[in-house]
């Protein structure tokens, strides 16, 4: 049985990727930081809740302490509670705040660092050990480059900053930890609260990367980033 843990799992992506594993024979942890909210989307989905706030050190240790309790190792870690940030695009980039910027990172980058790490000693437990971090399109240069892209016409500084970030991020992992699968993926414009709902994808389509991505074993890649249709430049 593949023992799998995803962050802001009450929702969206997260959600609809608990929703497929758990279809597909695992073991889900669903976290999130608002116990009620995430308690009842585990229930919804047949999953195990978990209390989990990236940004707090003290609520990643607990995680990790419950779940080495209850199963005693991880196989899969998804990565994918995450902020939209200030929203200030455009012309309005000149009024971001370095505290604004400081906040948006802490959660889309050091966050997953912070339960990364926590639950590293898991991951190591485990036969064929895979992390994904979800990052996005808009945290690629060279898709924000494309001009066929949506991507290309989104300018803002914290949100994608933080996306680019964690790509560095996954791939320095994935060369320290050869043992583990460490990759990257790209939902693609989905429907979610993180915009209001305007992605034209649904949260089906968006989650097929983490899915396909979460059951790579250990003879997948690692330290890529990929999206539904393939390998991802950066």
């Amino acid at each position: 049985m593949t023992i799998t843990l995803i962050t802001g799992a009450n929702k969206g992506l997260g959600f609809e990727a608990a929703r497929q594993l758990i279809a597909a024979g695992h073991t889900v942890y669903a976290a999130a930081r608002d116990a009620g909210r995430g308690q009842a989307a585990a229930d919804r989905l047949g999953a195990r809740f978990v209390p989990l706030d990236v940004t707090d050190d003290d609520s990643v240790k607990a995680a990790a302490e419950f779940v080495r309790a209850d199963s005693g190792r991880l196989d899969v870690l998804v990565n994918n509670a995450g902020i939209a940030g200030t929203g200030k695009v455009g012309e309005r980039i000149g009024e971001i705040t370095g505290a604004e910027l400081a906040t948006t990172l802490d959660t889309n980058v050091a966050g997953p660092v912070r339960v990364t790490n926590a639950f590293l000693p898991l991951l190591r437990l485990s036969d064929a050990p895979v992390v994904v971090n979800v990052s996005s399109g808009l945290g690629s240069m060279a898709v924000c480059a494309d001009p066929s892209r949506i991507e290309s016409h989104v300018t803002n500084v914290d949100y994608n900053a933080s996306k680019t970030a964690l790509v560095m991020v996954t791939a320095q992992y994935a060369k320290a930890f050869p043992g583990i699968r460490f990759n990257a993926v790209d939902p693609g414009y989905t429907a979610t609260d993180l915009n209001g709902n305007s992605g034209p994808q649904t949260v089906e389509e968006g989650a097929e990367i983490l899915v396909r991505m979460a059951m790579i074993g250990g003879d997948g890649p690692t330290g890529g980033f990929f999206d539904r249709h393939g390998t991802v430049a950066w």
